[in-house]
C-alpha cells in the first residue's frame, strides 16, 4: 500500500512538472521567441507594456491554457466512454461523438452569421452538446442490437465519416468568408482564443471535471460489473444518463472551441492506467486531466512549430502521437487473450 502511494505521489508531481514546463515552453516558443526571462517578467509584471508582454497575455497564455482545459477535458470523457462501453479502444472521435458535435456547431454558426449574428461561446457549446447527444443516441441505438464491440466501433467510425461529410460540404458551399474560414476549425485548431472564452471554458470544463471525479466511487464499482454495482447500491440507469451527459458536455466543450481533435480520448487514458497501474477513478480521471492537458499542450507546440508560420491542425499531429498508442494498445491485448 504504501509503495502504491509513493508511486501515486510521485508519477502526479511528475506530470504536474512536465505540465508546468510545457506551459513555460509554449510562451516562449513562437513566430517571434521569447527568453525565459522576458516570461516570467511579462508573468509576475502584466503592467510593463513591452511588446513581450502583450503578446504572452493576449494571444500565447489564452491559447495554452485552453490547450490545457480542452486537452484534459477530452481525456477525461475517454475515460468515461470507456467505462460506460466497457472498452478502453473507444472515444469521443472513435464513436462519432466529436463529429456530430462538429456538423451541429457549423450549421448553427453558418445559420446565424449568414444573418448577421455573431454565436456566443454558451451558445455554440450548447449547439455542439446537441450534437453530441444525437450522435451517442445513434451509437446507443445500434449497440443495443450489436454486441460486437468492433462492430459498434465501426459503426462509430461510419457515422464520424457521415457527419464530417455533411460538414465539408455545407461549409464548402458557404459564400459569407467568415463561413469559410470555418474550414480551419474543423480541422482542429487552438488559435484566436481570447480571455473570454477561456473564462466559459475553464467554468464548463472544471465543473464537468469535478462531476466526474465525484461519481469516482460509482465508477469504482461498475468497472466489477453491472451486478456488483448494483448490489452497492448504484442506480445502474442514472449512473449510465450522467456519464452520456458527462461525456457529452466535456466533448461538445472540446469542439466548440477547437474543432474535432482525434485520438486524445482514447490513447492519454490508457497511458495514465499504465503510468499509475491501477484503474482507480480516484487516480486515473484527475491523471487524465493533467495527461490530457499535457498531451495537448506538446501537440499544439508541434503544430504551431513544425513548419511555422504554416501552422498544421492540432487534429493531425494529435493523431500522428495517439494512433501507435492504441495499436500498441491492440497488440497488448492480443497477446493477454493468447
Amino acid at each position: 500500500m504504501e509503495k502504491r502511494r509513493i508511486r501515486y505521489t510521485t508519477c502526479f508531481i511528475a506530470l504536474g512538472i512536465c505540465l508546468l514546463v510545457l506551459l513555460v515552453l509554449n510562451c516562449m516558443i513562437g513566430s517571434s521567441r521569447i527568453g525565459i526571462s522576458t516570461v516570467l517578467n511579462a508573468l509576475f509584471h502584466p503592467a510593463a507594456g513591452e511588446t513581450a508582454t502583450g503578446i504572452i497575455w493576449n494571444i500565447r497564455l489564452p491559447r495554452l491554457l485552453t490547450a490545457a482545459l480542452l486537452g484534459g477535458a477530452l481525456a477525461v470523457a475517454g475515460f468515461l466512454l470507456q467505462t460506460f462501453f466497457g472498452n478502453p479502444i473507444v472515444g469521443p472521435f472513435v464513436l462519432g461523438i466529436s463529429s456530430g458535435a462538429k456538423l451541429t456547431v457549423a450549421l448553427t454558426m453558418i445559420f446565424f452569421l449568414s444573418r448577421g449574428i455573431v454565436m456566443g461561446s454558451l451558445a455554440l457549446i450548447f449547439a455542439a452538446f446537441l450534437g453530441s447527444l444525437l450522435s451517442m443516441g445513434a451509437i446507443l441505438l445500434v449497440s443495443n442490437r450489436l454486441h460486437s464491440v468492433a462492430m459498434l466501433v465501426l459503426c462509430g467510425v461510419m457515422i464520424g465519416y457521415i457527419c464530417s461529410a455533411i460538414t465539408d460540404i455545407v461549409v464548402a458551399f458557404a459564400d459569407d468568408s467568415n463561413i469559410v474560414n470555418l474550414h480551419n476549425w474543423s480541422m482542429g485548431s487552438f488559435s484566436g482564443m481570447d480571455w473570454s472564452g477561456v473564462k466559459v471554458c475553464t467554468v464548463v470544463v472544471l465543473a464537468g471535471f469535478a462531476c466526474a471525479f465525484l461519481l469516482s466511487k460509482p465508477i469504482s464499482a461498475f468497472q466489477l460489473g453491472e451486478d456488483y454495482a448494483r448490489n452497492m447500491g448504484v442506480n445502474i440507469k442514472r449512473f449510465r444518463v450522467q456519464l452520456i451527459l458527462l461525456s457529452s458536455i466535456l466533448s461538445a466543450t472540446v469542439t466548440a472551441y477547437a474543432g474535432p481533435i482525434s485520438f486524445v480520448g482514447i490513447a492519454v487514458p490508457h497511458l495514465i492506467k499504465n503510468l499509475f497501474g491501477t484503474t482507480k477513478p480516484l487516480i486515473v480521471i484527475p491523471g487524465c486531466f493533467l495527461g490530457g492537458g499535457m498531451f495537448c499542450l506538446l501537440c499544439d507546440l508541434i503544430a504551431r512549430t513544425m513548419f511555422a508560420p504554416a501552422e498544421l491542425s492540432i487534429s493531425s499531429v494529435t493523431a500522428v502521437f495517439g494512433v501507435p498508442v492504441v495499436i500498441w494498445m491492440l497488440l497488448t491485448r492480443q497477446k493477454k487473450k493468447n
